[in-house]
């Protein structure tokens, strides 16, 4: 409920503050958990701040030396632990802090419990998917690195790449690599490098350490902001047995920065005995090619229908002429047969026609429309009729005859 107050009638500070410490009073204890920084113990009272690992937000902690040195094993700094607090304000310098009551030490079985829990949730979104992952550029122009400042992660990975392909160039960001500021540098050196439209692909470098040196890899705020990555990420962080959550949405999991060296740089030497090769092999199938070419082309070349094409001709004309020959033949043949028949038709058709029966002697009577008189007994006394001659015709009355015998 908020106090009624003018300018007139202004409350004293120290009702406000009384009024606020009322307020926070009424929270009650909690449970939180945080990174442990700037522990400091003077007399039997402990200091320290227990800071977010994700977000940069942190809140003052104070205990007795007791609930402190209860705590095993005691908590250092970089440490993760679970506190049950109590928050406090004090009225008379107007501040405010959190008084630990019990402090336990996030042991490693409930950090991995915690890693698996959260691999799991990734895993379930599809941030380690095989198809979301991108391939590497083949010679990239400008590598960023992540690694510690002054670190033999960053030594090997920049010495292993030059050796391999001298022209390499590196846009290195030096950053905390370990403890409680290591996720937002890491965090924002990767913001800067994948914006930045030179770099390639990025490389998150960190040699060994223990599983609490490396929780800030596998922390869920860097893991997203490396799957949201635009350029390719290569994760070499620890050893080979290491292998925080980073290791898993990169989009190439290096076992060493120096084995990162060997993934994102290729070997000038490896790749001008490549093109020595693939020009040795190249050379071998077009020698190949031109030889099995020219020995089809002697091939055909050798068919007599190439060899002496004149002979060819020839034998084409030799044929020509058997064939005309023939057909010659053949025609003179059906020619003559033909001439012979006709000569046989002729003679039967002359000696079978009436002109060569009147030339024998013989005459034909007709009458005067031309019908030939086949009996005697047909024509009566007196019918005009004309005999015909071989040569001439003679017209003739028909008288009574004498009856046949």
């Amino acid at each position: 409920m908020s106090a009624k107050t003018s300018p007139e009638a202004p409350l004293p500070i120290r009702s406000v503050l009384q009024m606020v410490a009322q307020w926070i009073g009424k929270l009650g204890t909690v449970w939180v958990e945080g990174q442990i920084t700037e522990l400091t113990a003077r007399g039997g009272t402990v200091f320290l701040t227990l800071r977010d690992p994700v977000a940069n937000v942190s809140a003052r902690i104070t205990c007795s030396r007791g609930v402190y040195e209860a705590s095993v094993p005691r908590p250092v700094d970089g440490a993760r632990v679970v506190m049950h607090v109590k928050p406090d304000f004090w009225v008379n310098k107007g501040s405010f802090a959190f008084t630990a009551l019990e402090i336990r030490p996030v042991g490693v079985g409930e950090l991995l419990a915690r890693l698996e829990r959260l691999r799991q949730v990734m895993a379930a979104e599809g941030l380690f998917n095989v198809d979301r992952k991108r391939r590497l550029p083949f010679l990239p122009g400008t590598i960023g690195l992540i690694c510690g400042r002054d670190s033999a992660a960053e030594r090997d990975v920049l010495e292993n790449s030059r050796r391999r392909w001298p022209a390499v160039r590196f846009k290195v960001e030096q950053v905390a690599v370990q403890g409680p500021y290591a996720v937002g540098e890491v965090t924002e050196a990767l913001r800067r490098l994948d914006a930045d439209r030179e770099v390639d692909v990025i490389i998150v470098a960190r040699g060994g350490g223990s599983l609490e040196d490396l929780l800030p890899f596998s922390d869920e705020a860097l893991v997203r902001a490396v799957a949201a990555c635009r350029t390719p990420v290569v994760s070499a962080i620890g050893h080979e047995q290491d292998t925080p959550l980073l290791d898993l949405v990169a989009d190439v999991r290096a076992s060493t920065p120096t084995d990162a060296a060997k993934k994102v740089v290729p070997d000038v030497g490896e790749q001008l005995a490549l093109v020595h090769q693939l020009r040795d092999r190249g050379r071998r199938v077009v020698r190949g090619w031109v030889e099995r070419e020219l020995s089809w082309l002697e091939s055909v070349r050798s068919r007599p229908s190439l060899a002496d094409p004149v002979r060819e001709l020839d034998r084409r004309a030799e044929q020509i002429d058997a064939l005309r020959d023939r057909s010659r033949r053949c025609l003179t043949a059906s020619l003559d047969r033909s001439s012979d028949s006709l000569e046989h038709l002729r003679a039967r058709l002359v000696a079978l026609s009436p002109a060569a029966t009147l030339e024998r002697g013989y005459a034909i009577a007709q009458r005067p429309s031309g019908e030939v008189v086949r009996l005697a007994a047909d024509v009566k006394p007196g019918d005009e009729l004309t005999i015909r001659f071989s040569d001439d015709r003679l017209g003739v009355t028909a008288l009574p005859g004498e009856p046949p015998l």
